[in-house]
């Protein structure tokens, strides 16, 4: 799976909120109101990501939470990171 180049990533970003290209990845910052909203939303990307077989890096500090998504064997962001996106943009 070849990765995406970046103009086609901007493109992409364009129907995602608040997501940003950086270092051959997409990422994303969320807060939250105290650590346990943190970790519950935490868990929700886990499951997704189960589903998905495609696994976020993730980042977390009390209430605060950065996701970045790439496609390591790809060495840049795929279908795979994008789709993990939208999804985890649905979650309430």
């Amino acid at each position: 799976m070849a990765p995406f180049k970046e103009k086609t990533v901007q493109s992409e970003l364009k129907n995602l909120k608040d997501w940003y290209f950086e270092d051959n990845g997409i990422e994303k910052k969320f807060q939250f109101k105290d650590f346990s909203q943190a970790l519950e939303f935490i868990v929700k990307v886990g499951e997704l990501s189960e589903k998905r077989n495609h696994h976020p890096e993730i980042f977390n500090v009390y209430n605060k939470v950065t996701l970045r998504l790439t496609t390591h064997d790809a060495a840049g962001v795929t279908d795979k990171d994008i789709d993990l996106a939208k999804a985890i943009d649905q979650i309430k």
